[in-house]
């Protein structure tokens, strides 16, 4: 039986509405030391859907869990099948004004650091650097049983041969880099083994019921330590593994402040929620703070995975 993962929250009574005032979020960035924590929802005006926003992916696909790719190689087949197809169209998105903003403050001195839930390459593509990935890099492939690394771009190239006119219509395309395909469109493709040792790969990205790699949860908790206040953008914070660094900050007496339009299980532990579009929100923060956004940047991928 096919396991679901917790992906929903329910907003509870008594959270305090969204507000479209971003002065709060300037003072915090005027002060410095702010530690950005990005989810999918900075991401979507580069076209790459959320989960749990209007038209988010929930709403008509499952994630894959640790738990079904690991014990079921029909469920291996179907997830690289729709992979593959995504990554040709995931990989090619660029930059917007979110990520180009945050490069901005960033550059400008304003920021502590960047923690992505994100596995796009969006951020760095637009210029910043030292980003945590969180759930890791769709760009990077492991295998289960040797433990070695290896390229997106090589595998990609090894799938390309083994399935040789794979050219399905997807339904659509969701946040974890794979696109909606049935099993029927599915069936026939064919996985390939490390090159190594013939075990199984697995992007290296964590998925839904996996634990993120203690030293990475390590380096985020030293983050919150160090930083003066955490934004939070375009994340629901609905799992745990962005939540407790909200909560983490909220008992140091850091405070926390989100943009996000929708309302988050997070938004108790913050002094404000920004209610608006994140592109227009932080350039507008940019403009408030005189800081000039390069949009130049906007020309490269994220992935960028080959033609």
């Amino acid at each position: 039986m096919r396991m679901r993962p917790t992906l929903s929250w329910t907003p509870t009574d008594g959270l305090r509405p969204g507000t479209t005032d971003p002065g709060p979020v300037a003072d915090a960035l005027r002060a410095g030391g702010v530690l950005v924590l990005s989810g999918a929802g900075i991401s979507t005006e580069s076209g790459i859907p959320d989960y749990r926003g209007k038209g988010g992916s929930l709403s008509r696909h499952t994630p894959m869990t640790y738990q079904e790719f690991t014990a079921s190689a029909g469920a291996r087949r179907r997830y690289w099948a729709r992979s593959h197809l995504g990554w040709r169209t995931f990989g090619r998105a660029r930059p917007n004004a979110g990520h180009l903003a945050v490069t901005a403050f960033e550059r400008h001195g304003l920021l502590s650091g960047v923690i992505t839930q994100n596995v796009d390459g969006l951020h760095q593509a637009a210029g910043s650097e030292g980003v945590v990935e969180l759930h890791g890099s769709l760009d990077r492939v492991v295998c289960l049983s040797c433990g070695g690394f290896s390229s997106r771009r090589e595998l990609a190239r090894r799938l390309d041969e083994a399935n040789a006119g794979f050219e399905p219509v997807a339904a659509g395309l969701n946040p974890d880099g794979d696109a909606d395909l049935t099993d029927e469109q599915a069936r026939d493709f064919r996985v390939a083994a490390c090159a190594e040792c013939g075990g199984i790969l697995k992007p290296d990205v964590v998925f839904f019921g996996e634990a993120v790699p203690p030293p990475r949860v390590a380096r985020c908790r030293e983050l919150v330590d160090e930083a003066t206040s955490l934004l939070v953008l375009g994340s629901s914070l609905t799992v745990m593994s962005g939540l407790r660094f909200v909560r983490e900050a909220a008992r140091a007496g850091k405070p926390v402040l989100i943009v996000n339009q929708d309302p988050t299980r997070g938004d108790e532990h913050a002094v404000t929620r920004v209610a608006l579009p994140l592109g227009a929100a932080l350039t507008t923060l940019a403009d408030r703070l005189h800081i000039p956004v390069d949009g130049r940047k906007a020309a490269r991928g994220g992935l960028n995975p080959p033609c």
